[in-house]
């Protein structure tokens, strides 16, 4: 059995021995490890109520004494803005799918082969050339769509999901003409009875987020990224480790 103290000494030692590469490396991971998600627009109403005829009709007074052709230059502006605002989140999108997955993936290539060797940092570019890009993008696709739709139906099913998959990226960094069932299978096995564990790791690093957020970032990027990429290799070399001796893997 693993333990915390372990895996994050393991990491902060190989972290060090590459530390430029392995800092590169996770700011590239981390621009698009994020899931896009959609916010709902909230309104503070505080400023339009009245205590005593309910919403203040100043307001509308207001509105009603802009001529009407500024009222259709505003609508049109306002229409051109919520336009390219889309347009903008589906090209993020978009570079999320067919780039910064590949990336995500490549990056965890990086921290494997950074557990063994000093890596370059064109390991991350690896999966965009010889023929498995397409695989690793579909099934990316898949685990962030899975992910996504559970957490849509209920939030605590959906981060069960995001620590069942967690190995996914892992698996096709090693494995990039895995099929998508036994990737997910797989990924599924390695963190049985590890979810948990996963999740109080997670928490342990509260404290080096919270320093970041301090330092408006700059231990994040310098240290705390490079930190975490490097302890969650080390928890996946562990359940490799785990699924040999358990026969399910060869």
């Amino acid at each position: 059995m693993w333990t915390r103290e372990q895996l994050k000494m393991n990491a902060r030692y190989l972290m060090n021995r590459n530390y430029w590469e392995c800092v590169t490396a996770s700011i590239i991971m981390g621009l698009f490890s994020a899931s896009f998600s959609m916010r709902g627009m909230g309104s503070n109403t505080g400023e339009f109520y009245s205590e005593s005829y309910g919403y203040d009709e100043r307001i509308f007074d207001v509105v009603y004494e802009i001529p009407p052709r500024l009222k259709m230059l505003l609508a049109m502006f306002l229409a051109v803005g919520m336009f390219i605002g889309v347009l903008f989140t589906l090209a993020l999108l978009v570079l999320k799918i067919f780039a910064g997955n590949v990336l995500i993936v490549g990056g965890c290539h990086f921290f494997i082969l950074n557990r063994t060797e000093k890596p370059k940092m064109r390991e991350l570019l690896v999966y965009f050339k010889g023929g498995h890009y397409g695989n690793i993008v579909f099934i990316m696709f898949l685990r962030s769509l899975y992910i996504t739709l559970w957490t849509l139906l209920c939030f605590v099913p959906g981060v069960i999901k995001s620590y069942e998959y967690r190995m996914v990226p892992y698996i096709l960094a090693e494995n990039p003409n895995m099929d998508r069932h036994t990737a997910f299978d797989l990924s599924r096995r390695m963190m049985d009875g590890e979810k948990w564990n996963a999740f109080v790791l997670d928490l342990s690093f509260i404290g080096w987020y919270l320093l970041s957020a301090v330092t408006c970032g700059i231990v994040g990027i310098f240290y705390v990224q490079p930190y975490v990429e490097a302890t969650n290799t080390e928890l996946y070399a562990y359940n490799k480790v785990k699924a040999y001796n358990q026969g399910y893997i060869r």
